[in-house]
C-alpha cells in the first residue's frame, strides 16, 4: 500500500496541497493537525492525528507511533510545518526571533525526518517533500532569521538525500517565495496575485515529486512566480 502522511495539514498551505494530494494513488492518508477539523475530511480513507509542539522530539515520536503500516508498503510525507518572523535587519533581531524561526523551521522538520527516516527503514521505502522558502535560496533585507533557517532546511534536505540512498528514501523541498493565501492576501498588492503560487499548484508539484520518487531525489524546487496566462 501506498501511505501519506501531511504534517500541517490545518493550515492554509496544506488544507489546499491536502485536496489535490487526497487524488493521488494512496490507500490511507494521515492529516497531522493542531486541532481536529472535520472540513478537511475528503476521503474514507483519511485519518485525523492532532499534533503538539513539533520542536519537542516526543512529540514526534508519539506522532509516528500512530501510524500504522508494514514493511510491504511505501510511505510519503510532505510537511508544511514552519512559520515566519522578519521585517528586522540583523542588528535589529532578536535572539528569541532567531531562535522562534530555527525552532519552527528547522528543529521541528528536523525531527519529522529523523522518525520519518526510521519508519521507512522498516516499510518497502519512502519520500519526502518539505516546505522550504525562495529566500533560503536567494537572500533579502529584513528575513536574516527565516531565511538562514530555511537555507538549513535545504542543507537537512540534501543531506537526508544523500543518506536516504541507504534505506530507499528520497528527499526534497519546494522553495516558494509567496504563497497565495488569505492572510498574504492582507498585506499584498491585488495586481501580484495572479503571480503567487497557489497552494494546489503545490499539491501538484509535490503528487508528482512523489509519483516520480524513485528516480527524483535532492533537490529544491524553486517556485519564485506562475505565469500569468
Amino acid at each position: 500500500m501506498n501511505i501519506l502522511l501531511i504534517f500541517g495539514a490545518s493550515g492554509e498551505l496544506g488544507k489546499g496541497a491536502a485536496k489535490v494530494l487526497s487524488n493521488g494513488k494512496f490507500d490511507r492518508i494521515y492529516l497531522f493537525v493542531s486541532r481536529t477539523d472535520v472540513s478537511l475530511k475528503i476521503k474514507s480513507n483519511e485519518t485525523f492525528i492532532e499534533i503538539k509542539d513539533l520542536s519537542v522530539e516526543d512529540n514526534v515520536k508519539n506522532a509516528f507511533d500512530k501510524i500504522n503500516y508494514s514493511k510491504e508498503d511505501t510511505l510519503f510525507l510532505f510537511s508544511t510545518i514552519g512559520g515566519y518572523t522578519g521585517g528586522n535587519k540583523i542588528w535589529e533581531t532578536s535572539s528569541d526571533e532567531w531562535d522562534k524561526m530555527f525552532s519552527k523551521n528547522l528543529k521541528a522538520n528536523f525531527l519529522i525526518c529523523k522518525f520519518f527516516a526510521l519508519a521507512v527503514q522498516k516499510a518497502a521505502g519512502g519520500s519526502i517533500c518539505l516546505t522550504s522558502a525562495y529566500t533560503g535560496v536567494s537572500p533579502e533585507i529584513g528575513k536574516a532569521a527565516y531565511g538562514t533557517s530555511k537555507s538549513a532546511l535545504n542543507y537537512l534536505v540534501k543531506t537526508l538525500a544523500l543518506e536516504g540512498t541507504e534505506i530507499g528514501l528520497s528527499a526534497n523541498a519546494i522553495a516558494p517565495l509567496i504563497i497565495d493565501t488569505p492572510s498574504n492576501r492582507e498585506w499584498g498588492n491585488e495586481d501580484d496575485f495572479t503571480k503567487w503560487q497557489k497552494p494546489e499548484e503545490i499539491g501538484e508539484i509535490v503528487l508528482d515529486l512523489f509519483a516520480n520518487y524513485k528516480s527524483v531525489t535532492g533537490n529544491i524546487i524553486e517556485l519564485k512566480e506562475r505565469l500569468n496566462i
